[in-house]
């Protein structure tokens, strides 16, 4: 079977090459991806919707790569599943790659083509050329980690930041010497403008409830297989349930490189599966419950309480990534170990949000300053007027 794969790949990649060298680049013609195929989401459906808003997917001609092509897309977009024969046809002829992640090694960006790399957060963890040990799935060899890394962000020609800080990190994890635009993420204008008429009865929660968003990252050495990471509760969901009562519903997001999706049968817990656009549970979230996840970055421009599962704080930084600063020293809201703490916290802030915001105001406006000063509600607009007209502005 792997000798199979090895061909197949070989001939891939020579179809592909040729078709570089003997078909035109399209100007018009966009590739977009987000989590390596797995939804459609994040700052590439952000930047495509924006496009889609002007009537500009009529103009330009606009493919989805996707693993699963049954995903609903609005607009005149055309899906091609990720790494069958129309996927590298298009991405060979494309002008513009707009990817939130990486993309295949072994597949070399033409002259003529833009790529146009949004990435997919603020880190926390440590990133590529920072890293000290490598465990992602298996996988240990951290040198050949870091130069397939390199290899891949010498393609890039244009990379988003949402702040300073971010833009920073990114030059010298990425070793990235091409244009950085420090213009807050797409994905997070609908934050920025609070976007979220109708979202509730869309998603299925009720009106009546408070909704406690559990959205935790990935654990790279908890995996079923290479890239296939295990979703977990870090706390008894049981317990915290019945703390709930019937004010609030839990709902449940696994990270999108999850290959588990946890259904638990009670109705007041609802689990999404991870390729759901997390923005869509930002919006609709009365409380963020987290760890280590950028999503803390998106969800406090919404100004809303946080609260901050680190059970395994000293594991994750000291043999897993490591991280930029101590979250726990400077976090936005109150930080728990256990399943009585987070418990005890979840009940305060249900009880009387003001005494969250008298306790963690100062701490959360310092946030909001040092990671949100770029965040417009315009990014994608940006994005696509530098598309159409070739500045940004």
């Amino acid at each position: 079977m792997d000798r199979l794969k090895k061909a197949v790949k070989a001939i891939l990649k020579f179809l592909y090459k040729a078709m570089t060298l003997l078909l035109p680049v399209g100007k018009k013609l966009i590739v977009f991806e987000s989590g390596a195929g797995r939804s459609y989401a994040g700052n590439p459906r952000a930047i495509y919707e924006e496009m889609v808003r002007r009537n500009l997917d009529s103009r330009y001609v606009c493919i989805w790569s996707l693993e699963n092509p049954r995903i609903p897309i609005p607009g005149k977009a055309r899906k091609v599943k990720r790494l069958r024969w129309r996927y590298f046809y298009y991405m060979a002829r494309a002008g513009y790659w707009v990817f939130d992640g990486r993309h295949p090694a072994w597949l070399k960006k033409r002259k003529g083509t833009i790529y146009i790399q949004t990435w997919h957060g603020t880190p926390l963890k440590k990133l590529a050329l920072d890293l000290t040990t490598l465990n992602m799935g298996g996988d240990r060899d951290l040198a050949a980690y870091k130069a397939a890394f390199v290899e891949n962000v010498r393609q890039w020609d244009i990379l988003l930041s949402q702040n300073r800080y971010a833009s920073d990190i990114f030059r010298r994890a990425f070793d990235f010497t091409g244009e950085i635009w420090e213009i807050g993420y797409p994905r997070n204008d609908a934050l920025v403008k609070r976007d979220c008429a109708g979202l509730r009865e869309m998603l299925g929660l009720p009106d009546n409830k408070k909704m406690i968003l559990y959205a935790p990252t990935w654990r790279d050495d908890r995996y079923y297989s290479y890239d296939r990471y295990k979703f977990e509760f870090f706390f008894d969901v049981d317990r915290v349930k019945d703390a709930l009562g019937s004010q609030a519903v839990l709902l449940c997001k696994p990270h999108y490189l999850a290959a588990n999706e946890p259904r638990p049968s009670d109705p007041r817990i609802r689990t999404f599966p991870p390729d759901q656009d997390i923005q869509e549970l930002l919006l609709v979230a009365d409380v963020l419950v987290t760890d280590y996840s950028s999503v803390m970055f998106d969800f406090s421009i919404l100004k809303r309480p946080m609260i901050f599962c680190m059970h395994d704080e000293d594991h994750y930084r000291d043999e897993l990534r490591g991280f930029y600063f101590d979250l726990a020293e400077c976090a936005p809201g109150p930080v728990v170990r256990d399943t009585d703490g987070l418990i005890h916290e979840l009940s305060q802030v249900l009880r009387d949000e003001s005494e969250y915001w008298r306790k963690y105001g100062p701490a959360y406006e310092a946030f909001r300053r040092r990671f949100n000063h770029a965040e417009t509600g315009e990014a994608a607009k940006k994005v696509v007027d530098w598309i159409e007209h070739g500045r940004l502005e």
